[in-house]
């Protein structure tokens, strides 16, 4: 029986599982498969699932977890699960299990990812050996960064996208103190995830009082989730609300990449993942996403040298949970 790795990318709205071969030597999935996280109880409960007909001997499994790790355990942000190793590997018949934060992940993805896998917003002249940031809008906003230690790339997590959300209009200040009032402290995941779209929606619905076509109430209200039916309306220039939630949407997101790039010096480029981005590229390549991420003052010229790109590698999160872990 052909010995495999169990990898997974762990999210609020999706999981999913992949199998990786360990005599192939790559980093390359087969059996990948998705899973709404939010129809399971646990994680062992999905990862059984996936397993159920697959009569594989692994030797070993990853994850990459949406929020920080703590002694082998997580609390998943935007899920109700608290993930733990030794209760995987248990589960798991006693492998090695190793959780990784999010965008620890998906950082240690980028050092093998493949031209096809990235699409440029802005060229730059990405520096050899520079800093690389990676910010990823999914369901939350992950940040992370990989910094060169002599012989090779090394990917560090972060929660930077819990940090206070900075304004740079009049119209997202006034985006502020409308969701202050709701929510006391408006982090930027606030506004820059998928959690941050319907936000943004209901900011210009009720707080700017923007009209709401009655195909669109009727539309959103079947669902849980409202982003992907706002951010294709948009896309199809179906709604002015959808349009604007975007435009400011990608706006924010801009800014913040900017900031990173700034905090890192991201001289290798910033990365965009998640699964907004590389649904959203017609929107990211206009001038929203460019202008705010240049509006840095005295900065501005400095990050015209920052190449941007976006991650449309379908699982990126899962391609970098086995590439951090198969290359120990």
């Amino acid at each position: 029986m052909e010995k495999l790795y169990l990898a997974g990318d762990i999210g609020g709205t999706k999981t999913r599982l992949a199998l990786f071969s360990i005599e192939a030597g790559d980093c390359e999935p087969f059996e990948i498969e998705t899973f709404p996280s939010q129809d399971y109880n646990s994680l062992e409960d999905i990862v059984l699932t996936y397993l159920a007909e697959k009569p594989t001997e692994l030797t070993g499994a990853s994850f990459g977890i949406a929020g920080p790790i703590f002694g082998g355990q997580a609390k998943v942000t935007n899920l109700s699960w608290t993930v733990e190793e030794g209760a995987l590997s248990d589960a798991l018949g006693g492998i090695p299990v190793k959780l990784l934060n999010d965008l620890h992940a998906i950082s240690s993805a980028i050092p093998h990812l493949k031209p096809e896998d990235l699409v440029t917003l802005i060229p730059g002249e990405p520096a050899p050996q520079g800093a690389k940031g990676v910010i990823a809008p999914g369901t939350g906003l992950g940040e992370g960064f990989l910094v060169w230690d002599g012989m090779r790339y090394q990917p560090h997590p972060s929660e930077g996208g819990h940090t206070s959300f900075g304004p740079q209009s009049p119209l997202q200040l006034e985006l502020l103190n409308y969701l202050d009032t709701i929510f006391g402290h408006v982090s930027y995941e606030r506004v820059c995830s998928g959690i941050g779209i319907g936000n943004l929606y209901k900011f210009l619905r009720d707080g700017k009082g923007f009209e709401e076509p009655v195909w669109l109430a009727e539309s959103l209200a079947e669902v849980e989730d409202p982003t992907p039916i706002i951010a294709q309306a948009a896309l199809e220039e179906k709604a002015e609300i959808c349009t604007q939630t975007m435009d400011l949407f990608v706006s924010i997101l801009g800014s913040e990449a900017g900031n990173l790039a700034l905090k890192v010096l991201a001289t290798g480029g910033i990365y965009l993942g998640g699964g907004i981005p590389r649904r959203i590229l017609p929107l990211l390549k206009g001038k929203a996403f460019t202008e705010g991420f240049l509006d840095k003052g005295r900065f501005a010229d400095m990050l015209t040298r920052v190449p941007v790109y976006v991650i449309t590698h379908p699982a990126a999160g899962v391609f970098g949970a086995a590439c951090h872990e198969l290359q120990q």
